[in-house]
Order: C-alpha cells, then structure tokens, then sequence
C-alpha cells in the first residue's frame, strides 16, 4: 500500500511540474523577473506588458501632444517643440554645444514637409524655437553626430548619390543652400561653414560614431536584392588623427574627415580565399581597404571586396562604457523587414541588434596592411601585426513583439541600450503601435547576449514611429522624436524619471 501511495504521490508531483512547466516555462520565468526586478536593473517603477492598440487622431495630438505617448512608471514626458515648421520626420539628434548642458539639439529631416522646414535644423532647448541651418531639403537627411573639433556632420541616405556633409558654427549658420551632385561636385551658398566630405564615399548614410581621435564607423542602410549583399560595415581612418583636447576648428579645410582610407569589414580570419563572404554572420574578421578615387561607390565595394553585409543597417551608438576604459565597441541595428507581417507573405525577419569591437582607441587608427588575393581580386587588408581584428557578433535577435528595431542609445550610467522600433505592427488586426524597449547589456555569463529587455514607452498613433533617440551625460533624461505622426509637423519629447 505504501508502495502504491508513493508511487501516486510521484505522478501527482510530475503531473503538478508538468503543468507548472506549461504554464510558465523557465524563458517566461526570465521575462517574469526582468519586470519585478525593473528599478533595479532599468531605473523605472514598472514596465508595459502590451504596445498600445491606441490611434488618435491629428487633432487630438495637436491638442495634447504628450498623448501620443505612454510610458512605464515612474517616467514622466514633457514637450521640447512640436514647432509648425518642425520636420515632420527628424531622425538622428545630438545634443549641443554636448550632453552635459545642451542648449539645442541638432536634428536631420528625412521627408518632405511642413512648409518651411529644411533638411538640418536646430531647435533651441529652452522654448522649442526651430531654424534651419540647412534650408535645401537634402535627400532623406538620416544620421547626425557632433565631432570632437567642434563640428556637426549630417548624412543622406540616398544610396549611391548619399553625401555627408559637415557644418561649422552650427548656431549660427542659418538657411545655407546645397546644390546637386556627387560628394565631390556639390557646393553650398556657405562654403565656409558647410561642405561635402567626398572622403568618405557614398552610400545611403544611417548610423555613424567617432571616436575621440577622428576615426568614424559607418553602415550602408541597403537591403539585400539580386545585385546587391545588403548594407556594408565601414571605417574612415583619417590621414590626421585628432588630438583629444585640441581646441575646436575655426576651419573646415583642418577637419579630420577632410582625407584619409576607408576600410570595409569582412568577416573570416582564413587564408587563401576560403571562409569569407555570405556565410559569415559573425565572428572576427579584418578591415579591407576600399581604393578609387573620392566619392568611392562603397556599396559597390561591399559586394566586389565580399565584405560583410546586414539587412539594413540602420542607428549605432558607442558604448561609452567601454569608451572610458580606452576599448572601442559600437553596436548597431539592422532593421530587417517584416511588411505585412499578418499575411502569408511576411517576411518575419524581425532584425538583430549587434556589436562590433575593434580592439582600443590608439590600435583602431593603426594602419599596418598587407595585400591578399581573393580569387582575381586584390585587396588590402588591416591586419598586420599590432592592428585590430575587428570582431562582429549578435547582442539582440529580435522578434514579432520586438521587431524590426531602428534607432539605438546607450544609457550612460546603467550602460543599457533603448532600442526604438520601426516595425509593422499596424498591418495587424487590431494594429499595434511601435515602442521603444530598455535592454540590458551582456552580463558575466558565458552568452554573449542580451541578458533581458523590457518594453518602456508605446506610442498612441498606429502612423508614427520613435526615433532618434539620445541620452544626457548621465542618463538621466532621454530625447526622443515621435516620427512620421498624423499631425503633419515635428514632435519631440524628452523622457526623465530614469533612476
């Protein structure tokens, strides 16, 4: 009896487990915790358990700005500008004259509209004050990053006709023309504060980071097609470097990114021809030098050099963290794409967020080259003895409730990424909004990934998107662009209450 007692007891405790098991398995668990444990891990009261299914009308916007967002507990949102002539679609910011006490930011236009606005614009902190510095609507105005000599660069994402530019004085260079052209031919009606940087080649310009000494990481926002790999890895090693420290220039002829070698990323570290090209999804790799005369065709690079190539390459950021400790990582998006993801014919590529190293500050600027033959292609490559070996591998893989991400920043302080989406949740039924999601870094364990992210802010309006988001010094207050929204003018916000 005994026996049979026992031996009913072990069913009904596996029986027990079992259910247990189902209803919550050890991966819900892990969310579970992550949200109990949000002040600890994110800094906030709480995190949202759904995108909003909200869509308000313009009116309704226009008459409360501020509703077209819902945030976690314990965030509060207040208004920066929703200024009449306020891009309808700003996309990369940075804080100006630096994130320590911005006066302004500094915002590219990515579409047309509202009359008035112009393709670079800064917006005055205290009253939302908007002016154009750039007045020419650029073409799909994208990436914006402020330089360590005291300037602004703001790029296209155009393709092979995308061009960076760079502005000095950006406070008080106003409504400055720019013709057509390549890199190499445009001119401006103020050639002494903006100009094109033909050094850097062309591509459709999205993320882009510079390092304390002038060397700058970029990415060719490009899908895969039947002539083309995707988007490519770069980096610009100037012919000067800049010295930390130095004072601003009062020139644009001294800037680093006047001249220098670009290099793309391939991933494979075999000799001989073999292990590089498609196959490769991560790993470590080598720097390719990409020779021709300025404007280079980089996305042409990308295939003919088998460099490595996303679906899409969208925002990167600088880990600052590793910053601090002289060690360069920069960790960026590919947005994948995901239209129509309610039918049959979705794609259900939802994207990855990844990082790249490349060794320290002084050992990235490092040119030390040796040529290698792939097939009947010669190529350069910045792999010698002393220089880096660049390493790319997945920090996020994304999925249908966080898909398709966009923009990335990293939070000073917590050293966690927010990740702003770009998805198609409205093509569901009911449609759902895009949000924005806190992750955490990789931690001690033996992955390298993510160790948990949370949703943090949805939007109220099933036609907009977050982007452009950027933190303070301290990570503290996060600014933010509700993009593409029903009112027909700009909307920027800024998010504090981060602990």
């Amino acid at each position: 009896m005994k026996r049979k007692l026992i031996a009913a007891g072990i069913a009904t405790a596996i029986a027990a487990t079992a259910t247990v098991a189902s209803a919550a398995d050890f991966g819900q668990k892990v969310e579970a915790l992550a949200k109990s444990q949000a002040f600890s891990l994110f800094g906030i009261l709480g995190t949202l358990n759904a995108s909003s299914t909200t869509d308000l009308t313009a009116l309704q916007i226009d008459a409360n700005p501020l509703s077209a967002i819902t945030v976690a507990p314990g965030l509060s949102v207040s208004l920066v500008s929703n200024s009449a002539i306020l891009g309808v679609a700003p996309d990369m910011m940075v804080l100006w004259p630096n994130d320590q006490n911005p006066t302004h930011i500094i915002a590219c236009n990515e579409s047309a509209g509202p009359t008035g606005a112009g393709g670079v614009q800064r917006i005055r902190l205290s009253d939302g004050f908007v002016e154009n510095i750039i007045s020419s609507l650029l073409t799909s105005c994208d990436p914006v990053e402020i330089t360590p000599w005291g300037t602004v660069i703001a790029g296209e994402e155009a393709g092979t006709a995308g061009r960076m530019f760079e502005i000095l004085d950006p406070l008080t260079t106003t409504n400055v023309t720019v013709s057509a052209g390549n890199a190499l031919t445009t001119t401006t009606s103020d050639s002494a504060h903006v100009r094109a940087l033909p050094a850097l080649g062309q591509l459709s310009f999205e993320g882009i980071s510079v390092l304390p000494n002038g060397v700058t990481y970029y990415q060719d926002e490009n899908r895969p097609s039947a002539t083309d790999n995707g988007g490519g890895y770069f980096k610009f090693i100037p012919t000067t470097l800049w010295i930390p420290g130095s004072p601003a220039i009062t020139d644009l002829a001294n800037s680093p990114l006047a001249a220098g070698r670009i290099f793309g990323l391939r991933i494979g570290r075999n000799g001989g021809g073999t292990d590089i090209g498609g196959g490769n999804n991560s790993g470590r790799g080598a720097w390719v030098e990409v020779t021709g005369t300025a404007p280079i065709n980089l996305r042409a690079a990308a295939t003919s050099l088998k460099l490595h190539t996303g679906y899409r390459p969208e925002d990167q950021d600088i880990d600052k963290g590793a910053l601090a400790l002289g060690k360069v990582r920069v960790c960026g998006i590919n947005t994948g794409q995901d239209t129509s993801a309610a039918t049959a014919n979705g794609a259900n590529n939802f994207g990855e967020t990844f990082c790249i190293t490349d060794g320290t500050v002084a050992d990235a600027a490092t040119i030390s080259t040796t040529s290698q033959t792939v097939g009947a292609i010669t190529y350069t490559a910045n792999n010698g003895a002393g220089t880096t070996i660049p390493e790319y591998q997945i920090l996020i893989q994304h999925y249908l409730d966080f898909g398709m991400p966009d923009n990335i920043a990293y939070q000073p302080g917590r050293g966690n990424w927010l990740i702003n989406e770009d998805g198609d949740g409205a093509t569901y039924t009911p449609g759902r909004n895009n949000d924005t999601w806190a992750c955490l870094d990789d931690g001690l364990d033996k992955d390298m990934l993510a160790d948990a992210c949370v949703k943090v802010m949805t939007l109220n309006d099933l036609a907009a998107e977050f982007s452009g988001g950027v933190f303070n010094y301290n990570g503290t207050e996060y600014y933010v662009v509700v993009q593409h929204n029903k009112t027909g003018h700009g909307l920027i916000v800024k998010v504090t209450g981060w602990q």
